[in-house]
């Protein structure tokens, strides 16, 4: 079972109008474009907190410093008392309104072998050296890690409606048109009850698996206590819960023409005037693997596959991957089928990223991927396998600092 704990979170007190412009989204989003603009839109913006300015030590110090600086002045204070925080989150996604709730809560990391709390993604060293010296440096948690949670029954769901129907202590929208709404729950009762509905549920982290890691080898620096970090917890049943692909942008590679060439044996492929079109029909496509290519100057396609596939992925894969778009559009499509390395692969998280590169040149080829479907994540964590990398984008992200989660070590 997951240990849930509620807890005296740290938070700004600036003006409800102004909480906005003080926010900033997780630190593996932000460019260091958005690190310019965050900072310059308010003196006291989170970017200055969850990011350092470079990989030197001193950088990490100086947040620490700025942490300290702002507890003194009040701009960020600590509640009264432990609380869980109910986050909604109202957002559109192809024309249609969406409204996704989960509880920020205080959980304890748990090693993946004892199966508590279920990973589905491989780390890279630079991210987890980073997120960790952050932590020596704040002794405090800025993001939450993103978990997933069944809830066939609806207690949490249910007992979130009940919440959500009180005014919020928070509430407000984003640059990206997102509404937050957010209720600090305190009743002995409502917290009992959604401990119980979130320790008892199969657990399944969504994003954040860096400072999942960091949180065990933290544990492993300081003690037991180091385990205890922030979570966000959501249900999987919920239809708020949207997973959006990230598109493959690549620097190498043959042409539209010849791909469309070496593409035939395992897929039919139909020419398409340019890559929205190409993305829109694969997302449209219910054939068991579908993508999109575009190249500058050259239009697009969209590749559906045929049966004829199946035979040409490794018998030894696991079930769990070879059921995925991105591990066969890694393995068969870019290394076998278009020669394409993976140092001449990078990602975009939108479409509009992806046309951009295309029209202005900035790319060889553009890949375009259909979303994971979220029982797929569940199935390759509890096959305990490691999806490709940048195959999952969690729509809306959480806002950093919203609740700042201090450390007990």
């Amino acid at each position: 079972m997951t240990e849930i704990r509620p807890f005296a979170g740290i938070r700004y007190r600036v003006e409800p109008s102004r909480l906005s412009e003080v926010l900033a989204p997780p630190y593996d989003v932000i460019t260091a474009k958005d690190r310019q603009a965050l900072a310059a839109r308010h003196p006291k913006n989170a970017v200055r907190l969850v990011l350092a300015e470079s990989a030197e030590e001193a950088a990490y110090a100086r947040v620490g410093e700025i942490l300290k600086a702002w507890r003194e002045e009040k701009v960020l204070v600590d509640d009264r008392e432990p609380a869980l925080y109910l986050l909604e989150q109202s957002f559109e996604v192809m024309g249609e309104t969406r409204v996704r709730r989960g509880l920020l809560a205080r959980f304890r990391a748990e090693d993946p072998e004892r199966r508590v709390v279920l990973p589905h993604e491989q780390t890279r060293k630079a991210p987890r050296e980073d997120r960790l010296r952050m932590l020596r440096a704040t002794r405090v948690n800025f993001s939450p890690i993103f978990i997933m949670v069944r809830d066939a029954q609806g207690r949490l769901e249910r007992r979130a409606e009940e919440i959500a129907k009180a005014e919020p202590e928070v509430s407000f929208t984003d640059d990206g048109g997102v509404g937050h709404r957010m209720w600090v729950v305190t009743d002995a009762a409502a917290v009992s009850e959604l401990q119980g509905a979130l320790g008892a549920a199969a657990a399944y982290i969504a994003d954040g698996h860096h400072r999942y890691a960091t949180a065990l080898r933290f544990r492993d620096e300081t003690g037991p206590d180091g385990a205890w970090t922030l979570g966000y917890f959501t249900a999987l049943e919920s239809p708020g819960l949207v997973v959006l692909p990230y598109h493959r942008i690549l620097s190498a590679g043959p042409s539209l023409e010849q791909a469309a060439e070496k593409l035939a044996p395992a897929f039919d492929v139909t020419r398409l005037d340019d890559p929205g079109e190409a993305a829109r029909a694969a997302a449209r496509s219910d054939r068991r693997y579908a993508f999109g290519l575009a190249q500058p100057g050259a239009g697009a396609l969209v590749a559906e596959s045929k049966q004829a596939i199946l035979g040409m992925l490794a018998a030894d894969a696991p079930p769990s991957l070879r059921a995925l778009d991105p591990w066969v559009f890694h393995t068969l499509v870019l290394e076998q089928l278009l020669g394409i390395g993976p140092e001449a692969v990078d990602y975009v998280h939108s479409l509009a990223e992806a046309e951009e590169a295309v029209a202005s040149g900035g790319c060889r080829l553009a890949g375009l991927l259909r979303p994971t479907p979220v029982q797929q994540i569940v199935d390759v964590a509890e096959a305990g396998e490691s999806m490709p990398a940048k195959s999952t984008f969690f729509h809306p992200k959480l806002p950093s600092g919203l609740v700042i989660h201090p450390l007990l070590v």
